[in-house]
């Protein structure tokens, strides 16, 4: 029978061993008692067990399949697969609260079972049975230095087979540990900006003629497909069908591998709509990361590349393209472990990360998620104001709301970090017709950018001047090119 004491009576190093296998919710106080959740799982164990088992069989066919036929292997099949019938325990259970639209459970699980996994493999010859183990195995070995046997040394024998039955169980003996990734990284980078590209419009040849006169007014609009944001625009070369603009743009790039620039040439009338004289698309697949490449694009009347009825020349237009992708660290997702890693290598390397971080151009986008108990004196219909080194740009409105959430992302170029900058954010409120009172502040907040650009990343609740008890939820990131 096993030897019980006190806890009182053991050792520091027992009770270190022992420490492990407390139950979170004894250990931290975040955690809470779920013994009803666990109760439901116990009670649907067998029919989960079968569920489950059968999703591993036609998961692992496919792949077994593969092997069929190579080393000379003529079936691979489970002759037994079941989890058994101890189900998993859920020992602690925490409920995280963070600045995200979002609610985090973080479950503690443990699973001591007792499945019975039965692989064979037949082979043309012999058959092979690969099962769990799940008891320790027998190890015997022997140890000869310069013609001695060390095992003969009092006390070696027993240190050296414990430590080596360590290392060879966690090696062999069921069960082993598997990380399974609940979100796919490529999931995970949707939406997020991965590069810049460079867009220089050189100029264009032989445009269409449009107005009376015989000549047009071109100018380009530029942007990427999948995008929301206003698309970049040339300067109105006045009455010239060979435009030379020579003009740079910068586009966020999100997934060069299925993003597309798209170019179009218009002509430009004072009144009415503006005639589209010609379009061209590039895939930034084509492109490789920094480097240049020019293009020399046919114009075409529309998307329809082979359109058989479209055969008047159009002229054509010539771009420069220059791919820059973020540096590798400036693209990871933002958490908990992220900054406690960034915090830390600042510590450990200084001057390396300071020189980085306060030199080179980047991107800085600044997301307002929503506010919070915003009120207006004549009417509450919200929207934020974003002005930034002269520019200004606005959220949508949102009618007879005390709490707006607009959820929406605004990009800005710069050539340097905004070390000494200042963002400043108004929440307005607009209503309908001119007069007395149309509009008015519910509130303001400047925002120093300093430790946006130290940090990479700042998402806070902040509360506004001149509200009673407004606050805005603003997340802000710099993303080094």
């Amino acid at each position: 029978e096993p030897i019980t004491r006190r806890v009182s009576q053991l050792e520091n190093t027992a009770l270190l061993n022992l420490l492990h296998d407390i139950p979170l919710w004894v250990k931290c106080p975040d955690y809470e008692r779920v013994d009803w959740l666990n109760k439901i799982i116990a009670d649907m164990w067998p029919y989960l067990n079968k569920a489950i088992c059968a999703s591993i069989r036609s998961m692992t066919e496919p792949m077994f399949a593969e092997y069929v036929g190579m080393f000379q292997i003529k079936t691979i099949a489970f002759e037994n697969l079941s989890l058994g019938t101890i189900p998993p325990d859920i020992y602690g259970f925490k409920i995280c609260e963070t600045n995200e639209n979002e609610l985090v459970l973080e479950p503690a699980v443990r699973w001591a079972g007792n499945p019975n996994i039965v692989l064979v493999v037949k082979v043309l010859t012999f058959r092979i049975t690969i099962q769990a183990s799940r008891t320790h195995p027998e190890i015997d070995f022997g140890l000869n230095v310069l013609g001695g046997d060390l095992m003969s040394i009092p006390g070696v024998y027993h240190i050296i087979q414990r430590t080596i039955k360590m290392q060879i169980a966690s090696l062999y003996l069921w069960p082993q540990s598997l990380e399974i990734p609940i979100l796919d990284p490529s999931t995970v980078a949707i939406n997020k900006p991965v590069g810049i590209l460079h867009v220089k419009v050189v100029r264009a040849h032989k445009l269409l003629k449009m107005d009376f006169l015989g000549t047009s007014d071109p100018y380009v609009k530029l942007n990427l497909t999948g995008e929301s944001l206003p698309a970049k625009k040339t300067s109105i070369k006045k009455r010239n069908l060979n435009p030379v603009w020579n003009e740079k743009f910068k586009l966020v790039v999100k997934d060069p591998e299925s993003q597309v620039l798209q170019l179009e040439v218009f002509d430009w009338d004072k009144v009415g709509t503006h005639d589209r004289l010609g379009m061209q698309f590039v895939p930034l697949k084509l492109l490789t990361a920094n480097e240049t490449k020019e293009f020399k694009l046919d114009l075409l009347k529309h998307t329809f590349i082979a359109d058989p009825y479209d055969k008047k020349p159009r002229g054509n237009i010539v771009i420069e393209l220059t791919y820059a992708p973020f540096r590798e660290e400036s693209i990871k997702v933002d958490g908990i472990g992220d900054v406690l890693s960034r915090k830390k290598s600042s510590l450990d390397r200084p001057s390396e990360n300071s020189s980085e971080v306060l030199s080179g151009a980047g991107l800085l986008s600044v997301t307002v998620q929503g506010a919070e108990d915003v009120e207006g004196l004549r009417h509450n219909n919200p929207y934020a104001v974003i002005r930034f080194r002269g520019d200004k740009k606005k959220t949508k409105k949102i009618k007879k709301t005390r709490h707006p959430l607009w959820n929406e992302e605004f990009q800005f170029m710069l050539e340097e970090p905004p070390l000494n900058d200042t963002i400043r954010i108004q929440v307005m409120s607009r209503r309908k017709g001119i007069g007395f009172h149309s509009k008015e502040c519910l509130g303001k907040l400047d925002i120093n950018l300093t430790d946006v650009v130290h940090n990479g990343r700042i998402n806070t609740k902040y509360h506004l001047l001149n509200s009673k008890n407004g606050k805005i939820h603003v997340d802000i990131k710099w993303t080094i090119v």
